[in-house]
Parts: C-alpha cells; structure tokens; sequence
C-alpha cells in the first residue's frame, strides 16, 4: 500500500505502508544509531514524535521484549529506509512490523531518509503527517501540520502510582565462561527516589544493579513525599518535550534543590534543575539523537562517546556562575552536556549514562552519585528526620 509522508514545508516522500493503518501528525526527529531501534522505539522521551532512522536497514534482528526501556513503544510514527520481515536472532520474539502493528503504530519505507535528514538538518526539525490518502489536498494538510504541537507529555509517559525496584545480583560473563560477579555492590543499603519525567527502565536498573533500592515516584509528586521518605539519593530522569511546559515539576524541583540532598539528573531532569535554578533553555535546530555523540568531561580533558535523545539545551549565556558550571561540552556544536552545581551535593548531565542503546562510556556517573550520597547520607538523613 502506498503511503506518504508531508512536511510542514511543503516537501512529499512516497514510499510504502508499514506498521498500523492510521494517519498521524507529529513532530518528525531523525536518530542516527546503527543498531538500538527497539531502545529508540521504547524510549519516552520520543511521546509526541515520529521517528526516522538514518541506517538504512532496520529491523534485521527482530524484537526482543526483554530489551525494551519501558512497557510499551512511545513515538507516534516510524520511518525507515528499508524494513526487515526477516528475523535473524534466536532472541526474537516478534519481527518490527508485528510489534508496529500491535502497537498501532504507523510508518512509512521506501523513502529516502538521507534526503529528509538533510532537509531536517538544514531546515530544523518540523512537523509531518504520515497518511495513505492518495486524494489529499496538500494546501489543507499543511495548515492541520502547522497546527500541531506536542504539548505536555511527560504527564501522559510517568508512571501513575509509586513503585520500588529492589537491590539486583549483577552477573557478567568473564570472556565467555560461567558468569561471575564482577560489580562491587557499591551501593548496597542506600535508598534512591526516582522522579519518573519519562524513564527509561535502565536507570532504575543501573542503581539496583549496584545495589540501591530504587523507589520511582510519578511525576506530580510533590517535594514534600520525596523529602519525607528520607531517600540517601535523589534522580531526576529522562522525559519528553519542551521543559518549559512542565511549570509545576519546576516549582517542585526547586524545593529539592533547597535540601541538602544529593541529586542526579538526566536529561529533562537536567534541563528542569537549571530552569529551577533560574537559568534558561532553547529548543535546537535539529537536537541530538543517537548513540555516537562525543561529549568532554570539562575536569579531565576526557572525552566520552555517549548516546543522546534532545530536542532542548541549557543556555550557557544564561547560566549564573555562582549557581552552577559546567562540566561537560560536546565536542560537534559546543552545547552544554552537564553541570555541577556550587555548594550543593548536585551534578546534571544531557546524554544517557545508562546507555542503552549506545556505548558504555559514561556509567562511571553512576558511581559517583553512589559515592557522593555515601558522604553526604548523613546530612540527608538529619534533614529528613528535622522535616517530618
């Protein structure tokens, strides 16, 4: 079946139907990552967005559930070059289009996604509708396109209801022998709030697998809950959107900012902690998403290849010195991918340490919030126990 993909611009792409059969309109992003596609398609930071992957092949090794960063995939739309029917992995339990289909998640291949990726590049990244009407009016479509907005989403991908992830055995294989424990449990004891702006399951993971006891908490949860249960640690994590949007989780964030609490934030979590803390954002041309992105660690001189997923930075001409610096830069454009906050237990960065998909660089951050709730545990737990 023929399918169609129109931009905000004007610009048509013909190709073909895949997934479910439905129109959507939707932000359209491009990620570059050769492989990961079902971390991509489950990740939340893409509710509200179609996505277009620049490797030509997707879909070669099939779907496997066990792999998935949330219960479900998020994005509104799909598009590829080429799609595999084809399933080679004994770990596959469905092929793409099976899981875009019961998923009620519509795409389109065939297209020329070097093309489009050029057009976002240059253009920015803009609106798009992916339809299998042939008799649309384009002039009508355009102005439905120009219309649409994500809105607030990170509301629709948190969780509804409070949850805790226990300490995990973390086992890895030692050059293809029997699995051994090889992970120091550094976090054993400590007691980690995760506020849920959009998580990937792999955050929780990463803390219990050291360790933590990892208790996620929805997004409208108030600073008050976070504080009161007394928590070694706090994260703010990953999410979808325009920051700006969430006025609210701001407001809160800023109350955890006030305590002496060490806290960790990803992402959105690191964009909300700097619009808490009276610093800016802006929305980029075209964002950062994939898994080859190099990212400098200010300290060290050390760069790091991470995996990214934003569509908005912090604004450094912004930034107030005496509140935070920064910590990390990416190498391509020179935006900001991290801070350290002054005088408070706080460091933020914009990449994926859990990296998934994506390289291993950057679990180390991991380990410093680990170390860093170690010294300050005490401190947190006499302010809890003043503000019961």
């Amino acid at each position: 079946m023929k399918a169609f993909l129109i931009l905000e611009d004007g610009t048509v792409f013909e190709g073909s139907h895949i997934g479910a059969e439905k129109e959507i309109i939707s932000e359209i992003v491009f990620n570059t990552s050769m492989a990961g596609y079902l971390e991509v398609l489950t990740d939340p930071s893409y509710a509200g967005q179609t996505v277009c992957m620049t490797y030509p092949l997707i879909g070669n090794y099939g779907i496997c559930k066990d792999d998935m960063e949330s219960f479900k995939p998020w994005p509104d739309g799909f598009i590829v070059r080429e799609l595999s029917r084809i399933s080679s992995n004994f770990r596959s339990d469905m092929t793409i289009q099976q899981f875009l289909t019961e998923n009620d998640i519509p795409g389109i291949e065939g297209v020329d996604t070097r093309a489009l990726t050029k057009i976002l590049r240059e253009k920015g990244t803009m609106n798009g509708m992916i339809t299998t009407r042939e008799g649309y009016c384009l002039e009508e479509v355009i102005t439905k396109i120009k219309a649409y907005t994500t809105g607030k989403v990170v509301e629709q991908v948190s969780c509804k209801e409070k949850y805790v992830v226990k300490p995990v055995l973390r086992l890895e294989e030692n050059e293809g022998q029997r699995p051994s424990l090889v992970k120091e449990l550094n976090g054993r004891g400590l007691r980690v709030a995760l506020l849920d702006l959009g998580a990937k399951e792999n955050i929780a993971r990463s803390l219990a697998e050291r360790g933590c006891e990892v208790t996620v908490y929805p997004c409208v949860t108030s600073a008050e809950e976070i504080i009161a249960s007394a928590p070694d640690g706090i994260m703010l994590s990953n999410g979808p959107g325009d920051p700006k949007e969430c006025e609210n989780i701001i407001q809160e964030i800023r109350k955890l900012y006030d305590t002496e609490i060490p806290i960790f934030a990803i992402c959105l979590g690191h964009q909300l902690m700097a619009l808490a803390t009276g610093a800016d954002t802006y929305k980029m041309k075209y964002g950062h998403r994939g898994g080859n992105h190099p990212v400098k660690d200010l300290a060290t001189g050390r760069v790091y290849i991470s995996s990214q997923n934003h569509g908005y930075v912090v604004d450094m001409e912004k930034l107030d010195s005496k509140v935070a610096v920064p910590a990390f830069v990416n190498v391509n454009d020179g935006t900001n991918e991290g801070l350290v906050y002054t005088g408070k237990n706080i460091f933020t960065v914009q990449y994926h340490p859990e990296s998934c998909p994506g390289p291993q660089d950057s679990r180390y951050l991991f380990d410093r919030f680990i170390e860093m709730m170690r010294n300050g545990g005490g401190k947190t737990r006499e302010y809890a126990s003043v503000n019961d």
